[in-house]
């Protein structure tokens, strides 16, 4: 079904409608790359796309612009980049362009180098700035200085301090042993999250931690980072393979330090085992989970306030099916919100639309087989000013282009193909790269055995094209913005000589021209609720902050946990604080009590590879979620209580929680019973910076009603009270 659009949505699309090449009014610069068909740790791939070895990049590729008359121009060449045949040292390739904010320069990745024959040899990514964009200027390519060296550095964006802030696979606390950090579904390479650098000075610090990958970062006129984030908080996989008897050879390490112990061990505690992990669900009440999706998410340029667009997620949107998490509760069940009724299961490559800066759009592809292409989608209403529940998804091209046709599967008649990287331009056309291939990509050129010649041969070939409104309301491809561009390129992987003699992809298109610069966005000051409870108890909110910065710590609060958002069916949602009248009911089924509030942190532990005779573990390790144990975070909270589960803290009689938590390291957490057993859990990772206070009306907060049909809570919290207390009694405030 084809979502009716109304409203605001007919306003741009009578924008859009009949765009043709020969309207674009100003420049768009795009990057080439050889059609390489694989699409697992490649350069367009929905993960793992950021290494810079020859087999997952290629070389060959350049940075071109395109005048409004239609004319092209190799930026790359004509400074003296890259090259054509045999691909060697003076090759490179290209990726993400972004545009500064006056219009006049851009900032991209560059690889340079290729192996010669038979040479392993380790290639990174690195970000690049030019200069004389204009069509009779010559350009000037210079290094970005003061970078992490020897890491991968991708998908760079200006900062409204012209700071930058990129992707890196820079371990998160600079530590290489830990190098690379591993996704928590394939355990293969990713990046460890978005980091912020000043080229003058030299700092450099992790606006996020990323256990799975933060990806295409911008950042929107209302001054917020927007990217997409792989959510895929679940136990791993290899794992429970590995239980089943499997050969992945995964261990944890007893530490994350460089000497830590290599234990006979595979233990995980967070979060449940995931689904169809038998040996470990044998004897429990859980259904085992499974989540995974990449959605949008939003962060201040200070590493503050970290969360899905307005609080936006599964619920609201599709994602993974999640079944409800205890066997033994009929009231538990997988629940969409209706108000939404378009799905997606993912949201890649997140562009604002310039003409309605309450649009986002992006793409939602399949996680393999298509290069992270697939349909054009937009989400609506997300400007700060709205809510979770007020946002919708509005299908632009139609949703056959999401799913790949089968072998041999006809097409149907409104299936055009597959689409990456779009984008509104100021005049409001809608550009994207586009392929009229429906079928998953494969090789269907020549292969060979090593030290030989191959000709591999994609079924894409991505061109960038504008997009033209149907009568049915769909949007579908319309007029190239080029006539192709031909390269013959050659290259060594290392013993393989593989050749390319075709077409190029384009691919991510930004329009070069000056944009408003948004006002910086920084963390928002303490609502009434929490300054009541400063102000009785003697504390400025500048002096809590100067101690938590100080001890490198941040403060979590929430009001009363018992509540949960409206929607939220797969978790319990009857909750009661024990040994108090504080409750909230969704229904008269099940009551479930609550008493602590338990924090997990993100430790690089899980490894693998001791397979057979090897001793020898590959490189790099996974996160496994384990309870808080940052020496500075323990002490300064309270005591646990007889009982308490370790990293936790007494949820008070209101409901409310006050925990002082480690920063720049991934975080998650749940609510358990008396007993320390789990209630309800996070499902993400978030990230807390130092100084921070990160107030929430409850543990996934209502959008608009919780579960009881109530508001948010309001109340002043009483934990962050006993806290204060606590903290003055000891003398840190």
């Amino acid at each position: 079904m084809i979502k009716k659009l109304t409203g605001l949505s007919l306003v741009l699309l009578a924008q859009l409608s009949d765009p043709c090449a020969a309207a674009i009014s100003n420049p768009i610069a795009f990057v080439t790359e050889v059609p390489i068909p694989g699409d697992f740790c490649a350069l367009t791939s929905t993960f793992c796309n950021h290494q810079g070895g020859i087999d997952s990049t290629g070389r060959g590729g350049d940075l071109w612009i395109r005048y409004p008359d239609g004319t092209l121009k190799n930026l790359t060449e004509a400074a003296g980049f890259g090259q054509a045949g045999l691909q060697g040292e003076q090759s490179i390739q290209v990726r993400d362009p972004s545009v500064h904010w006056d219009g006049k320069k851009i900032i991209f990745s560059m690889v340079i180098g290729a192996p010669a024959h038979f040479q392993v040899k380790t290639f990174n990514w690195q970000l690049y700035e030019i200069t004389g964009l204009g069509k009779n200027e010559t350009p000037v390519i210079t290094k970005v200085l003061k970078q992490p060296a020897g890491y991968n550095n991708v998908s760079p964006v200006y900062g409204t301090d012209n700071n930058i802030i990129f992707t890196s696979d820079r371990p998160r606390n600079g530590l290489d042993h830990l190098y690379p950090q591993l996704d928590e579904y394939e355990d293969a390479p990713t990046v460890s999250g978005l980091w912020k650098l000043n080229p003058s000075t030299g700092v450099v610090f992790p606006l996020s931690h990323a256990p799975s990958g933060d990806f295409s970062p911008i950042v929107d006129s209302f001054g917020r980072v927007i990217f997409t984030r792989w959510d895929h908080m679940q136990q791993d996989q290899q794992a429970a393979a590995d239980r089943r008897g499997g050969n992945f050879g995964t261990f944890n390490y007893s530490s994350e330090s460089a000497t830590a112990k290599i234990l006979n061990s595979r233990t995980e505690v967070f979060p449940e085992p995931i689904r169809g992990d038998e040996v470990s669900l044998a004897g429990t009440n859980l259904n085992g989970l499974v989540f995974n999706q990449f959605f949008p998410w939003q962060v201040n340029e200070d590493g503050t306030e970290m969360e899905t667009v307005n609080h936006v997620g599964r619920h609201e949107l599709g994602g993974s099916f999640v079944e409800a998490v205890f066997t033994d509760d009929p009231d538990l069940t997988f629940q969409i919100n209706s108000l939404n009724q378009n799905k997606i299961e993912n949201f890649f490559q997140i562009k604002q639309d310039p003409t309605n800066p309450n649009f986002l759009v992006g793409v939602n592809a399949p996680e393999f087989g298509t290069h992270a292409a697939g349909q054009i989608v937009r989400l609506t209403n997300v400007s700060p000013t709205h809510n979770a529940d007020e946002m919708r998804i509005d299908y632009l091209t139609d949703p056959s282009t999401f799913i790949p046709t089968g072998e041999g599967e006809t097409p149907l008649p409104e299936n055009s193909g597959h689409y990456r990287d779009p984008s509104v331009l100021s005049d409001g056309t809608l550009i994207a790269a586009h392929t009229p291939e429906t079928r998953r990509d494969k090789n269907e050129g020549t292969t060979s055995a090593d030290n030989a010649d191959s000709f591999p041969k994609s079924r894409y070939d991505f061109r960038l094209r504008t997009l033209k409104q149907l009568p049915n309301g769909t949007w579908t491809a319309d007029q190239p913005l080029t006539n192709g561009i031909t390269k013959e390129i050659s290259y060594f992987s290392p013993d393989t000589l593989r050749h390319y003699s075709t077409q190029l992809w384009e691919l991510q298109p930004v329009e070069v021209k000056p944009r408003t610069r948004p006002a910086r966005r920084v963390a928002s000051a303490l609502s009434a609720p929490e300054k009541q409870i400063l102000q009785e108890e003697g504390v400025s909110e500048a002096s809590l902050r100067q101690y938590l910065s100080s001890k490198r710590l941040a403060l979590a609060i929430m009001r009363n946990v018992t509540q949960r958002d409206h929607s939220d069916k797969q978790q319990p949602y009857n909750l009661a604080v024990a040994g108090s009248a504080t409750q909230t009911l969704g229904n008269q089924g099940k009551l479930y009590e609550v008493a602590h509030f338990q924090a997990f942190q993100a430790d690089q532990i899980r490894g693998l590879g001791l397979t057979g005779s090897s001793t020898t573990p590959k490189p790099g390790r996974r996160i496994l979620g384990v309870p808080v144990h940052n020496v500075t975070a323990v002490t300064a909270n309270p005591p646990l209580s007889a009982g308490a589960p370790k990293g936790s803290v007494k949820i008070a009689n209101d409901g409310s929680v006050a925990m002082l938590l480690p920063t720049r390291r991934a975080l998650s957490w749940q609510i358990t019973d008396p007993a320390g057993k789990f209630v309800v859990r996070e499902r993400n990772w978030l990230t807390l910076q130092p100084g921070e206070i990160r107030t929430c009306p409850a543990c996934h907060a209502p959008n608009t009603a919780d579960q009881a049909g109530h508001p948010a809570a309001s109340n002043p919290p009483e934990a962050l009270r006993q806290l204060l207390i606590f903290l003055k009694a000891k003398g840190s405030l």
